[in-house]
């Protein structure tokens, strides 16, 4: 028991304070990398919507990714983004158990649906007869619902273990959010053991699903290496090569965070920016890029709008067709706007 210490009502979060000439890069840097992450996640979420060659339990584990990782960035980079532009780093006690849960239970959420994403592909490829019996988009949504009860399970029992007692000072953290090791530190009872707990059972839940994920791909490499052809190899390869990358990034990132010995030191504040930042911003990118269904759906979806504008133009408003030559006349507004502007207008048509 600490005594002598003042209770606790809210934290200081540290943050990039350390670093005060670079305030304003950090947040250009991380403002542009959470927009592109946002539009990143969303064009896979209204891709796997709209398009009805994407509903398939394959891409509706990746809708339920990306609206996990767009969740997952909520919790902590418009707080980091806003402690960077005002200067006010406080939040409560409350806020930071709320944020502590969330980014937990996401986090959690997010290894369980990349293992239940290579449980997939493992069916597809050493059972395809049976997968259509075994994988239906049924199943694959009370296997998400049991994602997320399971990341927030865990979440919840660390959440509930770290801030059963009170806080006392000094109460720095010296992070951008509420890391839970630096947080039980400044509990007033004695935190070894709950720190060793909680410590235990991210690392438990990191390292079952990875090993989970790579039995898995034990069993589709040793069925892979039994094709015939070459093309059926390379298909089955194809598959898996954008899941594979971004479960290396993902736990590659979360491994140096959470594995990390104390001796080595370091500063946590900038370890924690690939998971944190890096990770959601590079896996719809490797979704998108890395899949040819994807880009296909795009391209449709993109040729599909375009007969629409053109048809509206020719048939519709003088201002659409207006809009439509301007596209042509106008060099400096882009192109991308005057499309989603013209998409827009020609929807509303009767």
């Amino acid at each position: 028991m600490k005594v002598n210490q003042t209770i606790l009502e809210e934290f200081i979060l540290v943050g990039f304070s350390l670093y005060p000439h670079v305030q304003r890069f950090l947040f250009v840097a991380f403002f542009a990398l959470y927009l592109l992450t946002l539009a990143g996640n969303l064009a896979i979420l209204g891709l796997t919507w709209v398009d009805r060659s994407l509903h398939t339990p394959m891409y509706l584990f990746l809708r339920a990714l990306s609206f996990s990782e767009t969740c997952y960035t909520l919790t902590i980079i418009p707080k980091m983004l806003a402690d960077l532009l005002t200067g006010n780093r406080s939040i409560s006690v409350t806020g930071c158990g709320l944020q502590m849960c969330f980014f937990l239970g996401l986090g959690g959420t997010n290894c369980i649906i990349l293992t239940l994403m290579g449980y997939d592909r493992f069916l597809a490829i050493c059972n395809p007869l049976r997968y259509p019996l075994l994988m239906t988009n049924a199943v694959c949504g009370q296997l998400v619902v049991s994602a997320w009860a399971g990341g927030f399970l865990v979440s919840m029992t660390e959440t509930a273990l770290i801030f059963k007692g009170s806080f006392c000072n000094p109460n720095l953290i010296h992070h951008f959010f509420c890391q839970m090791q630096l947080v039980v530190r400044l509990s007033c009872l004695n935190s070894d053991l709950t720190e060793i707990i909680v410590t235990l059972m991210s690392v438990s839940g990191l390292t079952g699903t990875f090993l989970l994920i790579i039995i898995t791909y034990v069993f589709i490499l040793s069925t892979v290496f039994r094709i015939p052809s070459a093309e059926g190899k390379q298909k089955a390869f194809s598959t898996c090569a954008s899941h594979l990358t971004v479960v290396t990034v993902h736990f590659g990132f979360a491994a140096i965070a959470y594995l990390k010995p104390e001796a080595s030191g370091g500063d946590d504040t900038l370890i924690a920016v690939p998971y944190t930042i890096i990770t959601p911003f590079l896996s719809p990118l490797i979704f998108s890029l890395r899949n040819r269904d994807m880009k296909n759906a795009f391209r449709k979806l993109l040729a599909k709008k375009t007969v629409v504008i053109k048809t509206a133009c020719l048939h519709g408003s003088p201002h659409l067709k207006q809009d439509f030559m301007g596209m042509r006349r106008d060099p400096w507004e882009p192109s991308v706007v005057l499309f989603f502007k013209l998409s827009f207008q020609a929807n509303r048509l009767p």
